[in-house]
């Protein structure tokens, strides 16, 4: 027998061929992977010597290849176990989740009889409540031949489409293995970017690339990338962005390179759920929203259909055309067919966040993951966003005021025990800032209560939709999912809310009845410890961005393996297009800020005047931002300039930029790091000139300096470098990237603080730009 043609996972095998009637999303709580690990291990320890746990199985049906882990053998039983950890009443679970937990079940006996040669085998699902560590059981004795009957029928369901899957891939390598770059040559820089993905793509590395704005980095990554995939058997592309222009570039790529022969290669676009709800404030189930109704009944017919045209690109529109027409959601369509795609082109958190899609099927499935991750200096914010967590007194108050606890003793009662830990730790801080050790032993152990309280409540009312206590118990949960993984990659910390001017004494002095009045985060620091396994995921990496510099540090907090590929590619620019003058005279220092005001708009008339056109001014506060704008409002009323402002609309950004023009003038006031700041494109005269009056420096604040302590401990005594200098430079160099765009373009930045003419700070800005007035 030769190789098997496809293979799939015992889930997705059941996912595919099992699944049926309504989406149902309603809550209801759910132990956390940790948990569903040591439940498992509860389990396994209560069987004795003869139980074998998550045992390697597979088995073919003619060219498919069905492969798993099943989660136990009981030999003195001669039982196999599927064990499914749960928190809440178990007789609220659907009949169409049971009949897809038995589909799993059934498989796993088959593998089982296959793997043992055994003409009989006990079938047993064991649900094991993690509160109180009960077992439920069910079991059903099965012989062999029914066993593969059930196996058969499932694969049977499912070869169809597995031959056809195994079409497309052979197809789609051929297109590749022919494709051509969708341009007639490469820009300069662009070839050697491609080179470098390309070996590492081929060779399973990760690879971290500063290449500059201008060279076509999209193009650049995705074309070789793609030429990789046949020859190393990938399965997958992802690339992933920040923003939502990033991805745009990326579907504009492939549709170019799918233009060049390569229409069968399938590419889907997947948006944030309240991006394509249809039913904005309907629940996710089939008495709530008419497009959940009989979801699985309708998905094969979908799928089908969405697949079945080689020219369709699955952006948006495309997924919500083929949803409607069947009368499922779109969002969670677009889900399904990311297991048949090739190419996904998504956000960050599909496959960094917990719990990200992309990510949960790559394991799953054992797939081979190419990644492309645009933008990377975004990643570590993001990142550092991903796996913090924060309790507010608000999201506390609201809870309380919910219809549920009005409604329901128990909950109101756990929440007002909640209240009185927090109020009572209130009253122990005596700043306005304070770091923790460890999390308050008292205030966890009244949020886990809580947490059974509330999810018990849910269980038992699925119903209930309670957005304000929903959101609370969203805030706890992951507070509670982070505590499991703390380290010195966090921070556990309490923020007065609003600082009280009164004593010490007296502060200490205020009641445990006192609503807190204080934020409790785990704030997470360094994200390396929980990307480290992302990266471990996947085949091959590319990070690339045009400001990584200094490129080791990026590596460090992004937990990057050791033997990670680093590559600066040269910039196609040249000195002579871009004017960079350093304003040595000029002091943007908050305690400076005053006497700045009047020679930032002076410097900026000044330039204006000598050549007049399309200028970005950049600010570090909107405060500072305003103070200059009305200064120069008020001396050179002449000169129009534009404003971003706090809380900005997409309209409002559109409107921003469209002033913008090739014969337009004016200068436009943002904030650096902002949404003006980068992903831009201005070319030509749209542009000609940025001020930058700021080093991009985090605010010297309690948080801040307890960050630089810990990256003192971390790396070295680099601690200022990491929290301060290295993330303010980027953003700076960012912003003056939106100058010079291509090759014809010639510009001039102002770098307006005494501090760029420092040694340390010049080194960290790009090597081909020569800087006027910075010498000492």
């Amino acid at each position: 027998m030769g190789a098997p043609d496809f293979r799939i996972a015992v889930r997705e095998l059941c996912a595919f061929t099992a699944k049926q009637g309504d989406l149902d999303l309603r809550f209801t709580p759910a132990p956390t992977a940790l948990e569903g690990m040591d439940g498992h291990r509860k389990v396994a320890a209560r069987r004795g010597e003869h139980f074998e746990s998550e045992i390697t199985l597979s088995a073919r049906f003619e060219q498919l290849e069905v492969r798993g882990r099943a989660d136990g053998f009981d030999a003195g039983r001669h039982r196999i176990e599927e064990i499914k950890t749960h928190k809440g009443r178990l007789d609220r679970q659907s009949a169409a989740l049971r009949e897809l937990h038995w589909a799993q079940a059934r498989v796993y006996g088959w593998l089982m009889c296959v793997a043992r040669g055994f003409e009989k085998i006990d079938v047993a699902l064991v649900y094991f409540d993690i509160d109180s560590e009960r077992e439920t059981e069910f079991v059903e004795s099965w012989t062999a031949d029914a066993l593969r009957g059930h196996f058969e029928l499932q694969c049977g369901r499912f070869i169809a489409w597995a031959r056809q899957e195994a079409a497309h891939r052979e197809a789609r390598d051929r297109a590749l293995r022919s494709l051509a770059f969708a341009h007639r040559e490469f820009r300069t820089g662009q070839r050697d970017l491609a080179e470098a993905v390309y070996r590492a793509t081929t060779q399973g590395r990760v690879l971290l690339a500063q290449a500059p704005t201008g060279i076509g980095k999209t193009a650049g990554t995705i074309f070789p990338a793609l030429k990789a995939l046949p020859g190393r058997q990938i399965d997958k592309l992802f690339y992933l962005s920040a923003k939502t222009s990033g991805r745009q570039l990326a579907l504009d790529a492939l549709r170019d390179l799918r233009e060049q022969g390569a229409a069968s290669i399938r590419v889907l676009e997947m948006v944030a759920r309240e991006k394509s709800c249809e039913n904005p404030g309907s629940a996710c189930h089939g008495d709530a929203c008419p497009l959940a109704r009989g979801f699985y009944d309708r998905l094969p017919e979908a799928r089908a259909d969405a697949l079945a045209e080689p020219a369709q690109l699955l952006d948006q529109e495309s997924v919500r055309s083929v949803a409607l027409v069947h009368g499922i959601c779109p969002y969670y369509l677009s889900q399904e067919l990311a297991r048949w795609v090739d190419v996904v082109v998504g956000d960050y958190n599909y496959f960094f966040d917990f719990g990200g899609l992309l990510l949960a099927l790559t394991q799953a499935n054992d797939w081979r993951v190419a990644l492309l991750v645009d933008e990377a200096h975004n990643l570590m914010d993001r990142a550092r966003g991903m796996f913090s967590a924060v309790l507010t007194p608000d999201a506390l108050k609201q809870a309380m005021e919910s219809p549920t606890a009005a409604a329901a003793p128990r909950v109101k009662k756990a929440l007002a025990a909640v209240k009185k830990q927090w109020a009572a730790l209130d009253t122990t801080q005596a700043d306005d800032y304070a770091v923790h050790a460890v999390f308050p032993e008292a205030l966890q152990g009244a949020l886990a209560q809580c947490m059974q309280a509330v999810g018990e409540h849910f269980a038992d009312h699925p119903d209930t939709v309670d957005a304000e206590l929903h959101g609370f118990q969203m805030e706890v949960l992951q507070v509670l999912r982070l505590l499991e993984s703390m380290g010195d990659h966090s921070l556990i910390d309490q923020q007065r809310r609003k600082p009280d001017a009164k004593t010490n004494a007296s502060a200490k002095a205020r009641t445990s009845a006192r609503a807190p009045g204080s934020d409790i985060s785990i704030r997470n620091l360094v994200p390396a410890p929980h990307l480290a396994s992302r990266w471990e995921a996947v085949h091959a990496a590319t990070l690339f961005s045009a400001t990584l510099s200094p490129m080791h540090f990026h590596a460090d907090l992004l937990g990057l393996p050791q033997n990670h590929v680093a590559l600066e590619v040269a910039s196609p620019f040249s000195a002579d297009q871009l004017e960079v003058r350093v304003a040595r005279h000029i002091s943007t220092r908050y305690a400076h800020r005053g006497e700045s005001t009047a020679q930032v708009v002076e410097l900026i008339a000044r330039q204006f005047g000598e050549r007049p056109g399309n200028y970005l001014a950049f600010f570090s506060s909107y405060d500072y931002l305003q103070q200059v704008a009305e200064a120069l409002g008020r001396r050179h009323p002449q000169i129009p300039h534009w404003l971003q402002s706090r809380r900005m609309a997409e309209v409002q950004q559109r409107e921003f930029l469209a002033r913008f023009t090739e014969t337009s003038q004016g200068i436009g006031f943002a904030v650096l790091g902002g949404a003006f700041a980068e992903g831009i494109d201005l070319p030509g005269h749209r542009l000609i000139g940025a001020f930058l009056a700021t080093l991009g420096l985090p605010q010297f604040n309690a948080v801040n300096e307890q960050i630089r302590q810990r990256m003192d401990t971390l790396f070295a005594g680099r601690g200022h470098d990491y929290t301060y200098l290295y993330p303010g430079l980027q953003k700076v160099v960012q912003a003056a990237g939106r100058v010079i765009r291509t090759p014809q373009d010639r510009g001039v930045v102002h770098l307006m603080d005494d501090r760029f003419a420092r040694t340390e700070v010049r080194r960290l800005l790009p090597a081909w730009w020569e800087l006027r007035g910075a010498s000492r």
